[in-house]
């Protein structure tokens, strides 16, 4: 949408132009601009450094670096073109490049910037203190992140799935939008930021933390049921049963096989309780149901020998089947120091279900 002129009769649009036409540079003109009016990009940056690249086996430079009031860097790349060409995959290699970059690193480095724009070198450090409102360097909280800010005059298609793609996987990358106008001999740019966009950023913000939240959550379950199932699967091999020779996974079950096609022998733990049980399940509902109601015929025989009653579940309206055993004694969320007692429990209690449903099994799936 373009920018209007309010005049005393109506409103006037202004002319859309591009920096090319315009004679804007990148780097003579908005690096040179920007370098001292970052604000214009953003609140709370600090510039540190222009035309960075200080490594070993690269010529490669960041157009400017800075700081937020984080005390994490920003990586901030600028083009004059309608496309930004790949401009977020050069900026995310300079974000790996500097993040290992100390505070007395970063103090170096902008006392050089001082120097090359006339100001004094030897007010660097003060100066990056009193930014991050600092009484003295704390290491290990500066730097903890990068962020990156594109810049350019307008981004392809391309680039700004990659952005929000990037973002979703918790990589702090913006793009802000430069869109340049001509009056006359005026020359003006609406400066908007367009990834994310700033009346969504705080949900944006909330979203991310809680899919950052669960993933962490997941990831830390299927951890837990790993280690679990690493301690079983010990036990089953002491014991030499069915299931020893099974590998520890992250998901919630383990089976193993009874010898006949559609019915095992499965494990499940669950946070708080584990089961044993016969799982029935040879791709066809009806045959399913009538293994089950066969083995289901001879309920007291098969609980008399278990020692205990089973939880029978014909499950109807699934196609599969089940008869188990729930173990009380607690699950994967327990403590870790009451795991032995509930791992040997549940092999137990499965060599035990096979031996109580074993023979039936074997004649009822014949």
């Amino acid at each position: 949408m373009p920018l209007f002129e309010i005049t005393n009769d109506k409103l006037r649009p202004l002319s859309p132009a591009s920096l090319t036409e315009m004679k804007v540079r990148e780097r003579g003109d908005l690096q040179r601009l920007l370098r001292t009016q970052i604000e214009v990009l953003e609140d709370n940056l600090y510039v540190l450094a222009e035309e960075f690249g200080d490594w070993e086996d690269s010529r490669r430079r960041i157009d400017l670096l800075a700081v937020d009031d984080q005390a994490n860097l920003v990586v901030i790349e600028l083009k004059r073109t309608l496309d930004g060409g790949h401009m977020e995959l050069q900026a995310l290699r300079y974000a790996s490049m500097v993040s290992a970059m100390t505070f007395e690193r970063a103090a170096e480095i902008h006392a050089t910037f001082l120097a090359h724009i006339g100001e004094n070198q030897a007010e660097a450090r003060d100066r990056l203190l009193a930014f991050l409102g600092w009484d003295e360097p704390d290491e290990e909280a500066f730097a903890s992140d990068v962020r990156v800010v594109l810049v350019s005059e307008d981004f392809s298609k391309e680039l700004t799935t990659t952005v929000l793609w990037l973002r979703e996987r918790d990589i702090d990358i913006r793009c802000i939008r430069l869109r340049p106008y001509q009056d006359g001999q005026t020359r003006l740019v609406d400066v908007q930021q367009v990834i994310p966009l700033p009346e969504a950023q705080d949900y944006q913000i909330q979203l991310r933390e809680k899919v950052r939240g669960e993933r962490r959550e997941r990831l830390e379950r299927h951890d837990l049921r790993k280690k679990f199932w690493t301690g079983l699967l010990a036990i089953a091999r002491d014991r030499g049963t069915r299931h020893a020779g099974r590998k520890p996974g992250m998901y919630h079950w383990i089976g193993g096989s009874s010898g006949i096609r559609g019915l095992g022998w499965v494990y499940i733990i669950a946070p708080d309780h584990g089961t044993v049980e016969l799982y029935i399940d040879r791709g066809i509902s009806d045959e399913n149901k009538a293994i089950f109601d066969t083995l289901f015929a001879r309920r007291e025989e098969c609980e008399a020998t278990f020692g205990r009653p089973l939880i029978w579940e014909r499950l109807d309206k699934r196609r599969a089947s089940r008869i188990k055993h729930q173990i009380d004694l607690g699950g994967y969320r327990t403590p870790e120091e009451r795991w032995p007692a509930i791992q040997a429990e549940m092999v137990s209690q499965m060599t035990a279900l096979e031996k109580a449903l074993g023979a039936m099994v074997a004649e009822s799936a014949r």
